[in-house]
């Protein structure tokens, strides 16, 4: 038994000097690479289809509203002007560093979404609200939301009325194919209460049915019934009641499809929100190409990494946004804040650290 042991050993032994293959040294791991830049080599910008055919053409196309005062409207020499419209005008800055460099196309509630899938405007700037069914079921993108709003009711204030609940019976103006007719329906289904609505195919047109008397009411978001109120015979005669009856997230809206458009369409948005928080507009950006120091601030104004290669944009497109646009503090007061004839509070659009906190918030430019 011990010779055939040592016989089974001896065979193994020559089998493995047999076999001449090199024996593989034991790995090395790879010595440990720089840690990524936040804006440099590594980090490309994803083609934009929509940029490089606005390039192509040398303006931005954006769909806006007809005519409502504070947000779209255009003025005595026909320069188009108002909140929704500064919304262009800052993505016109980011992408050609000039914000003139925009076309506006006045478009109606029920063709709005139409005009943007077919590509007859690049961005729908024009009171729109960030629905589930639009987002997930139309094809479109909502970038940021630039207006917290919700719907409401106007009526005259001769009825002191104090609740929309006191409009059982009522008529009541709504304008077709707005997200105002389906949550109209609702709040006075829950409630068990009867109305009859007096359906409209524009704000306009609800505006003047409600003056001739033809409805008791007007229920559209509190900013468009603010908006309708400063343009009537009698605006001290109306009052916006304290009701309100849905969520209204506002903002512009982009084709699905085109990830890097829907970016550059955010980050304009962004851009002028972190001008305010970071006390920065369009008096002071200039002068503070000079002098800021904050890293936060120098980012935004294009001194400090190059983020705008992330986009596809030059390094400074924010800073242009700033420089020609403003803050957003800027774009609201002077549109439908204290500087204008609307006069709206800021409310939920205050910034998220305001005295009186709102829900306005900007994720981080690093």
């Amino acid at each position: 038994m011990i010779r055939r042991l040592v016989a089974a050993a001896c065979l193994s032994l020559a089998l493995a000097a047999c076999d001449r293959r090199p024996v593989e040294a034991p790995s090395k791991a790879p010595p440990p690479g720089p840690a990524p830049a936040t804006a440099g080599p590594g980090y490309k910008a994803t083609p934009s289809p929509t940029l490089t055919a606005v390039r192509a053409r040398g303006w931005l196309s954006c769909g806006v509203h007809e005519g409502l005062p504070g947000f779209a409207y255009p003025d005595v020499h026909g320069q188009w002007r108002g909140f929704d419209v500064d919304i262009c005008r800052a993505v016109a800055a980011a992408v050609f560093g000039d914000a003139g460099k925009v076309r506006f196309t006045p478009i109606s509630a029920q063709s709005r979404f139409t005009a943007l899938s077919s590509g007859k405007v690049d961005i729908l700037s024009r009171n729109t609200s960030w629905t589930f069914s639009r987002d997930a079921g139309l094809g479109l993108d909502f970038p940021a939301i630039t207006y917290f709003d919700g719907q409401g009711f106007l009526a005259p204030r001769s009825l002191n009325l104090t609740s929309a609940d006191e409009l059982g019976g009522a008529r009541i103006c709504v304008q077709a194919g707005t997200a105002s007719e389906a949550n109209l329906a609702d709040y006075f289904r829950t409630r068990g209460l009867t109305y009859r609505p007096v359906v409209v195919d524009s704000e306009g047109a609800a505006r003047r049915t409600y003056q001739d008397e033809g409805c008791d009411a007007f229920t559209a978001d509190v900013s468009a019934l603010a908006a309708s109120r400063s343009v009537m015979n009698n605006p001290g005669g109306q009052v916006i009641l304290p009701t309100v009856i849905s969520k209204e997230p506002l903002g512009p809206v982009v084709r699905q499809g085109d990830d890097a458009w829907t970016d550059i369409v955010r980050w304009s948005v962004y851009a002028l929100v972190l001008a305010e928080e970071l006390g920065v507009d369009s008096r002071t950006a200039e002068g503070a190409l000079a002098t800021a120091s904050d890293p936060r601030t120098r980012r935004l104004l294009g001194l400090e990494d190059d983020y705008g290669a992330l986009l596809g944009l030059r390094k400074d497109w924010s800073y242009q946004i700033v420089r020609q646009v403003g803050s957003y503090d800027e774009v609201f007061r002077r549109n439908i804040g204290d500087d204008s004839g609307l006069k709206l509070e800021r409310g939920l659009n205050a910034l998220w650290n305001a005295p009186k906190p709102g829900l306005l918030y900007a994720p981080p430019l690093r």
